[in-house]
């Protein structure tokens, strides 16, 4: 979905073992500063967006423009999601561990800076459990597997109607194929604020939602079928990490990211609530979230 991308990025792709992954870089020379010469020792900055009906890349569209004259910048639409391949599946956690490495494999010259959201930072975790050489450091949003201390966040589907394909594509066309259905989970799931919501920002989900086959990854999530305890695996994460929390996050409430953090102090490094927003304050606030980044980018370097 390049026309809702910052001017002067573009498109690229990469194979993964479960298809074709597109991902966003900036391409334009208005991006390369005269002083800014990217070669092999250029830090990576990979943003990876959360999971739910018409996510994608856009999500982290209005923060990383910011970093494109200092990092190699890339923002992947995940396998299933945005204008990537979506095959039709029962999508699993492995899944997305596995393509999530193929990709920083083969598109970061050295370790990745990852910078990601809710359920996907959550997965960003475990992978840099599993294989801590593919990450410099960790800058994670309400990171949660959204079965943490084995309380969970609940299941988004009565269980009685998972597994029920008629029903399930009713609830997807209804709940996710639609602007007033869009705009509604944007303003009372996603932003603390409602008015933050912007036409665009409506758009871009919707386009993403109404991708062929895009029910098949958003349903995988709406049933909790990639939900896990992350407090089993926080524990051993060993990456430098900061945790940037909105206050108003719902499903994920601060005192569940204060509790995750607590775990593993040596490895997280900050921790740092941001008012008056939502699970995703990166995108209700970004002047924010880009400052608070710039921060703790320059904090972890030295």
């Amino acid at each position: 979905m390049l026309q809702f991308q910052p001017p002067g990025f573009g498109q690229g792709v990469i194979q993964t073992s479960l298809g074709l992954m597109v991902y966003y870089a900036p391409v334009d020379p208005m991006w390369a500063a005269a002083t800014f010469k990217p070669d092999e020792n250029t830090p990576s900055l990979v943003f990876l967006h959360n999971f739910g009906g018409g996510a994608s890349a856009y999500e982290w569209s209005k923060v990383y423009p910011a970093f494109a004259n200092e990092y190699q910048v890339l923002a992947p639409d995940l396998i299933g999601w945005g204008q990537s391949t979506h095959p039709v599946r029962d999508y699993q956690i492995d899944d997305y561990l596995t393509t999530i490495a193929e990709f920083i494999q083969k598109t970061c010259r050295q370790g990745a800076i990852a910078v990601a959201s809710s359920l996907t930072a959550a997965l960003v975790i475990r992978l840099a459990v599993q294989q801590p050489d593919l990450f410099q450091s960790l800058f994670l949003v309400c990171p949660s597997g959204f079965d943490d201390f084995g309380q969970g966040a609940g299941r988004r589907l009565p269980l009685q109607l998972i597994g029920t394909p008629l029903l399930n594509d009713l609830i997807y066309a209804v709940g996710a194929q639609n602007e007033l259905a869009v705009r509604n989970f944007l303003q009372q799931f996603l932003f603390a604020q409602p008015n933050r919501v912007t036409e665009e920002m409506v758009a871009a989900y919707l386009a993403s939602a109404q991708q062929l086959n895009a029910k098949y990854a958003a349903l995988a999530f709406l049933q909790g079928e990639l939900y896990f305890d992350l407090s089993l695996y926080i524990q051993q994460l060993s990456v430098p990490t900061v945790i940037l929390w909105g206050e108003a996050a719902q499903f994920t409430p601060l005192a569940l990211g204060r509790r995750l953090a607590q775990l593993n102090p040596r490895a997280i490094q900050q921790f740092q609530a941001i008012a008056s927003t939502g699970v995703l304050p990166h995108l209700e606030t970004p002047e924010v979230v880009i400052g608070l980044l710039q921060l703790y980018l320059q904090t972890l370097s030295t």
